[in-house]
């Protein structure tokens, strides 16, 4: 029943479609001109009325965008992190003197640590040459080696070379550098001891594990540099050149006191200013077989 109703519907459509094709060619070109021309008249009367009416509704936001302008939060604008502040201590030489350094290509260490001058081994005498060093190179924009500065010293102090340099001329190379510096004794106390490291740049000091054993063991003799006295924290940046795990070390100021050697006629010398115009060297590079920082 159901497929007999649906064959007669069929049969309709196609029998109104075929009626509307035999018209069609009946007719002549002007009946078809016209009949097309009726038919554009109305599409465009439907779009016109549909347009009309369009015009007197008020436009609502979609729901989507509702939803976004209530949910919707600011991005933060992204912010650069600052730099990291360098550490002073990172600017300060530190060179090593010896052969076990040199062996191991520590930083700091340079062919000298096997090397002989004048008949001597500078692993063996040249922690005064490497403290001179240390200084020339941290406090000034020049540069050089503890060979450099064994050279330098050699040809304009009187030192002779070949052994450990003394006070006297430690103190002659520096100041012939444009450094004001000055040598002094241990102080009876350890308060005038602070206010003579505070207002110093950096300081040559000799320890001895014969005054004190509160760092130095096995000790007799060494010169070694302090730099950035802290005051809040009391402590001093160590350079060792004879030991790598005291090097580049922040050391108490109080052992640095109880360890000066007091069997030597001075125990420590002061630098408290640089004039580049009184720098009779200006050396301007370190060169040599040597680890870099």
């Amino acid at each position: 029943m159901e497929k007999s109703r649906k064959r007669k519907f069929r049969k309709r459509e196609i029998g109104f479609l075929h009626n509307i094709l035999l018209w069609w060619k009946r007719w002549d070109g002007k009946q078809k001109r016209m009949a097309a021309a009726g038919l554009g008249l109305i599409l465009v009367l439907i779009a016109t009325v549909l347009w009309v009416r369009s015009l007197g509704r008020k436009e609502v936001p979609a729901m989507s965008e509702k939803v976004v302008a209530a949910t919707a939060t600011p991005v933060p604008e992204r912010t650069k992190m600052p730099a990291p502040t360098p550490k002073p201590e990172g600017e300060i030489y530190s060179y090593l003197q010896g052969p076990k350094s040199w062996g191991s290509r520590l930083k700091w260490s340079g062919e000298w640590g096997v090397s002989f001058y004048d008949g001597g081994s500078f692993g063996g005498f040249g922690c005064g040459l490497c403290c001179v060093a240390n200084i020339y190179s941290s406090l000034t924009k020049y540069k050089c080696t503890p060979v450099d500065a064994y050279k330098y010293a050699k040809k304009h102090t009187g030192y002779s070379g070949g052994g450990a340099i003394d006070w006297g001329y430690m103190r002659r190379s520096l100041t012939a550098m444009g450094f004001d510096c000055k040598v002094y004794r241990k102080p009876g106390s350890y308060e005038k001891f602070q206010r003579q490291i505070k207002k110093s740049q950096a300081a040559i000091v000799l320890v001895s594990s014969n005054n004190s054993t509160c760092y130095w063991k096995d000790t007799p003799g060494h010169y070694v540099t302090v730099f950035l006295y802290d005051e809040k924290r009391d402590k001093v940046f160590l350079t060792d050149s004879g030991d790598p795990k005291h090097n580049r070390h922040w050391v108490s100021l109080k052992k640095i006191y109880d360890s000066l050697k007091t069997a030597s006629p001075w125990q420590f010398l002061s630098v408290k200013g640089y004039e580049e115009a009184s720098d009779q060297w200006r050396h301007k590079s370190a060169k040599g077989n040597w680890v870099s920082k």
